[in-house]
């Protein structure tokens, strides 16, 4: 299938560009909403003229505190501040290193003190965080986005000052952009994580493949952690150039009544959010009684589908959408693996869900899915500006995939060592990640080469591949493949499956014994695997897995051994 490339999105060269050109386009389209307070019941609304303003007097102040090609450190929720600070901080040549809140005191201050931050700016509820980072990491200056220490607002004021009274200084800031602008610590899930040196080149290039691979929609819902490539790369900074109206949610826990009032066409969401969105239509479909008839739906929407019959089926699900705004129809997909069956169910209620492949080193998209060719399975193909290699390990087409293109990062900063073992001399990143890439240049992930296991026959298993295949057991959250361990760190060529069951389908479905009710399903999956793929011992969890804010599993962080 021959998929259009779209290309009426003017590529920026700088941040500083990108505000300024979609300013001048979209003027007075709302830019950004939010409500000042979650039970507020009007959202305030900005322009992108407006916004483009804000920026330009917050870097003016900015400028004037000496900020310009330092590193400043971000640590915040995604908010309106955080999205001005993210935007001027970049626009004035500074270097910007966007942080977890959730991380304890001490990791932040290590980290800033490792990223050479020299100022601080974060959410007023961290300030005895704050106090803790800048006293470890020797911070000149602190500022506070938010709460009854808001600084932000006063430097904006400031700077509106500097503007009326001719200040330019924020356009003759100089910016190179091909020179570090930000600096991303990896969340680390097999182990402590790097600080990966993006240029602005790299974001920007990268913002401009996104645009022309697909169509995005009228207004969407932000919601992703901000500090995470993924989050501001496709969901802020794509957003801003497309003209996209970018509602800034208050929270998860307000999410559902804020997508209600505020009917977003698209979203840019992880699978987490996907899995919980089709766990509640589920869960409100049992409590009316409706299973059979949900059932019958989804099932004849799937054949009309296949037939080329849309508009007639999507009325089907109009009232279980309505929770969801009503509007909701494109979602673009990313950050950890989804599952095929989550595709399939809101695709058939006519969400289309285009699954992505990035990694932050690569600033982070490297594929998608297009609308028109979503393959169940792959992660789409590649995006225009980058070339792939798969490094092929043991027999048949797998292998390790390796990207080179504008979007690559420069290094991992202050590690030469971690640099050289990435990057070979043809320019290519390798991305510890395993997969294989069929005729019509679609990709497939199997798993990731930190996680294979390799038996003492020499058998290679990928654990994502079982993973993928048991995390369907009806009522299963969350599950792990890894191979046992002793405490003495001998391998025993054992493979465990971890699993956390959801204590409300056990309940409602009267299972008493839930480590039966795994062990029967997965002996069914034993029954038709490969002898070195079936699993030896299963464990349940009385709790979530450890997670990053990505919500992917630390997977460093389980206990293993089995002695």
């Amino acid at each position: 299938m021959n998929i259009p490339y779209y290309n009426d999105y003017p590529e920026a060269s700088t941040v500083r560009e990108l505000v300024s050109m979609s300013s001048t386009r979209f003027n007075q389209g709302i830019a950004y909403s939010y409500r000042q307070r979650p039970s507020d019941p009007e959202a305030v609304h900005v322009t992108f003229r407006r916004f483009a303003y804000d920026v330009k007097c917050l870097g003016t102040a900015e400028l004037e505190c000496g900020m310009a090609g330092v590193h400043c450190a971000l640590i915040g929720k995604l908010s309106y501040n955080w999205v001005l600070c993210y935007m001027s901080l970049l626009s004035i040549g500074a270097v910007l290193v966007p942080l977890d809140r959730d991380w304890s005191a001490e990791d932040l201050a290590d980290t800033v003190k490792k990223a050479d931050c020299r100022f601080l700016i974060c959410d007023g509820d961290l300030s005895e965080k704050a106090e803790k980072i800048c006293e470890a990491a020797g911070i000149e200056k602190r500022i506070f986005m938010s709460g009854d220490c808001e600084e932000i607002s006063s430097m904006l004021a400031t700077g509106a000052t500097l503007v009326s009274e001719g200040d330019d200084s924020f356009y003759k800031a100089p910016i190179d952009p091909n020179a570090l602008a930000l600096l991303v610590f990896t969340s680390g899930t097999t182990g402590k994580g790097k600080g990966v040196m993006l240029t602005q080149k790299a974001i920007l290039s990268n913002v401009a493949d996104a645009l022309k691979v697909n169509r995005w929609g009228k207004k969407m819902v932000a919601v992703l952690p901000p500090h995470h490539t993924f989050g501001s790369t496709v969901g802020i900074l794509a957003v801003l150039c497309c003209g996209v109206e970018n509602y800034i949610s208050s929270g998860i826990r307000y999410l559902l009544g804020e997508l209600k009032a505020e009917q977003p066409d698209m979203m840019v969401l992880v699978p987490l959010y996907l899995e919980t969105f089709k766990r509640k239509i589920l869960s409100t479909v049992k409590e009316k009684k409706l299973e059979r008839v949900f059932s019958a739906m989804l099932s004849l929407s799937r054949g009309a589908k296949r037939v080329g019959v849309k508009k007639a089926t999507d009325k089907l699900f109009s009232s279980v959408l309505a929770a969801f705004g009503g509007k909701l129809k494109l979602v673009v997909c990313g950050g950890a693996p989804l599952n095929e069956d989550v595709l399939s169910f809101f695709n058939a209620m006519g969400i289309t869900v285009l699954n992505g492949y990035g990694i932050t080193e690569c600033s982070p998209l490297i594929s998608v899915n297009r609308v028109g060719d979503v393959i169940p399975g792959s992660v789409g193909s590649l995006i225009p500006s980058d070339r792939l290699k798969i490094e092929v390990i043991g027999d048949g087409d797998e292998g390790e995939i390796c990207v080179t293109g504008p979007n690559v990062m420069l290094g991992y900063y202050k590690d030469e060592a971690a640099t050289a073992a990435c990057m070979d001399g043809d320019g290519y990143f390798h991305t510890g990640d395993i997969g294989r890439v069929d005729d019509e240049g679609h990709i497939y992930i199997t798993g990731r080469l930190k996680n294979l296991i390799i038996l003492s026959n020499g058998k290679n298993v990928y654990p994502e591949e079982i993973e993928n295949v048991l995390s369907t057991i009806p009522g299963v959250m969350e599950m792990v493949v890894y191979e046992g361990q002793s405490r003495r760190g001998a391998q025993f060529n054992s493979i465990v499956a971890e699993f956390y069951m959801d204590p409300d389908y056990a309940k409602d479905n009267g299972i008493s014994d839930v480590k039966r009710y795994l062990q029967t399903h997965t002996e069914n999956y034993n029954r038709t695997a490969v002898p070195y793929k079936k699993i030896d011992l299963i464990r349940v969890r009385q709790t979530e897995f450890p997670k990053n804010t990505l919500r992917k599993i630390l997977r460093f962080k389980l206990d293993r051994t089995i002695d």
